[in-house]
């Protein structure tokens, strides 16, 4: 049987060789081709930016998103976080924890360069915090008191940060940019704000700035070159530059016209249009934000949104799936609980709720609310009617998805009226002073990757806090602030498993959508990779790999000819 084998080999072997000597006596100009393009070092990255120019330094550009944006590139801060929301070290080399949690030493990377060669120093970051503290527009306030309550000492390289009392999300709050006490030493107010270095920025990032564009005394645009002395990962681009323009629409013809290899926002208005696009890659992923109908389960005018089946049958009638398709043209992904999917403390198994407004129904008629007659559109039950007032900002958006959830829960025979107001209104009016009944609302936590939710659902909130739906509970609210002090991950870890497990239970709020962000880049750039996104200019976290596609190399090689 071996010997059978091993003539079946080599005749298979003599077959193969006929085979190859014929083709190659066939081939008269044959090219091997290079497949796999190699990142190229040099090239220019031109983006189309939704927006415009203001003021590049990172203690100003909160309410800025192109000045974010571009920021990301130019400065660091001594942490920044990964795409789970876990701390990685940037500026600063290594850290240390005190046993107690209220003390954090810090030691900065060695030989830490501004972009004009000078070096970085503890002296730098002390200087930033003492400009956190004097407060401009671009802060809030309680940022700022959080930092007249934080001691820092430091020299050289190394910092130490004290804290009253253990606070497990501080390194949360050590990511903002560092600013060089060099160039700004001694400004204070509305010097600090419009100093020249806003748009002449230095900084210690993977780009440095290189010049304005300037068209008819306008910015129109901006030039970054890649820095060369950068602690990190050196960039293969050698330029990036950014095109300001007002809206998605000339952001796109500008890609259309060749004038940007990638558009900074494709908001739902162009999505159609940039599909058409063949060499338009598209990336999407979930911003650090949460689209929630919250209820006042104390007041007294709507008892009923107390009860858990009650709310519990409003998820069921609410199609969310039709109002993503076609109300935000599928730029939302389904919510299912209050800590952001992707991140290191999301509970995968929490159970959805699904559409069904035939379940919700057969339950609300269970808890004895009924449609007396045949003509009756409101369910009652002991001369009490199954309606509640819905506050909805007045936005184009907010005021659809309203519309949206009055029509369906009309469909099982809850009424809601719409009151539509400006957010501010909202804030101010209904939610600070709990006099509303329902409101729809987006809680955002960009630039907060530590997934904390004890602002909103402590009970201690729940009275002059963000806890607006006053939900009170015990055992949730000892586990979250007992995951506020406790420094082990994975012991928080299960301190907010066990948080939205009863979250899930009770579903004191409605979470209804993540909201999605999405840009585009030209398919000659290569090397993109996009997580979940606590800031967008998150996006710009892989741009060091980024590089210009090389045309696969093509080689000629000397081939036999077919004999005549």
């Amino acid at each position: 049987m071996m010997k059978n084998l091993r003539w079946q080999f080599v005749i298979i072997f003599l077959t193969g060789l006929v085979i190859g000597i014929l083709l190659l006596g066939e081939q008269k100009d044959l090219a091997s081709v290079e497949a796999t393009p190699r990142p190229a070092q040099g090239g220019i990255y031109t983006e189309a930016v939704v927006g415009n120019l203001q003021r590049l330094n990172p203690l100003l550009d909160s309410k800025n998103q192109p000045d974010r944006d571009i920021d990301r590139l130019i400065f660091n801060g001594l942490v920044r976080f990964d795409s789970r929301g876990l701390p990685l070290p940037d500026l600063a080399e290594s850290w240390g924890i005190s046993q107690d949690g209220k003390n954090y030493n810090f030691t900065l990377r060695p030989n830490l360069k501004w972009h004009d060669g000078q070096p970085v120093t503890a002296d730098d970051v002390i200087f930033t915090i003492e400009m956190m503290r004097q407060g401009n527009p671009s802060l809030s306030q309680d940022y700022q008191d959080f930092w007249k309550s934080v001691v820092v000492k430091g020299s050289g390289n190394n910092l130490q940060f004290q804290l009253k009392e253990s606070f497990s999300p501080f390194l949360d709050f050590l990511t903002f940019g560092i600013l060089p006490r060099h160039l700004l030493g001694g400004l204070s107010g509305d010097a600090f704000i419009n100093a020249a270095f806003n748009l002449q920025p230095v900084g210690t990032g993977p780009f440095q700035f290189e010049r304005l564009i300037v068209d008819s005394g306008r910015i129109s645009g901006l030039v970054l070159r890649a820095n060369k002395d950068f602690y990190g990962q050196k960039p293969n681009l050698s330029q990036i530059v950014f095109l300001f323009y007002p809206d998605s629409i000339g952001a796109v013809t500008a890609y259309k016209e060749n004038r940007a290899q990638g558009i900074s926002q494709l908001t739902p208005d162009v999505l159609p249009q940039a599909l058409n696009y063949p060499n338009l890659a598209l990336y999407t992923s979930r911003k650090p934000e949460l689209t929630i109908l919250l209820f006042n389960l104390k007041n007294p005018e709507v008892p009923f949104l107390q009860e858990l089946k009650i709310r519990k049958s409003i998820l069921r009638s609410l199609n969310r799936q039709w109002m993503i398709d076609n109300l935000l043209q599928g730029q939302a992904i389904m919510a299912d609980g209050v800590i952001f999917p992707g991140t290191w403390a999301y509970y995968e198994n929490i159970k959805s709720i699904p559409y069904d407004p035939e379940i919700a129904r057969r339950d609300l008629k269970e808890e004895g609310w009924v449609l007396a007659g045949e003509t009756d559109t409101v369910r009652s039950k002991k001369e009490a009617f199954l309606k509640f007032r819905l506050t909805v900002p007045d936005t184009d958006r907010h005021k659809n998805l309203g519309g949206a959830i009055q029509r369906d829960l009309a469909a099982v025979g809850i009424q809601v009226e719409l009151e539509v107001l400006p957010y501010e209104t909202i804030i101010n009016e209904r939610l600070n002073p709990r006099t509303y009944q329902a409101a729809l609302v987006d809680i955002n936590f960009s630039k907060t990757p530590d997934p904390d939710p004890y602002p909103f659902w402590d009970q201690v909130q729940s009275t002059g806090g963000q806890n607006y739906a006053q939900w009170n509970n015990r055992v949730a609210s000892e586990m979250l602030e007992q995951a506020r002090i406790t420094l082990d991950i994975d012991e928080r870890t299960k301190l907010y498993r066990n948080f939205q497990l009863i979250f899930e239970d009770e579903l004191p709020a409605l979470p209804l959508f993540y909201p999605v962000y999405t840009w585009g880049a030209d398919n000659t750039i290569r090397g993109i990779r996009m997580g979940p996104l606590f800031d967008t200019s998150d996006r710009f976290n892989t741009v060091a790999d980024w590089y210009l596609a090389i045309k696969p190399v093509v080689q000629q090689t000397a081939t036999p000819t077919k004999n005549q």
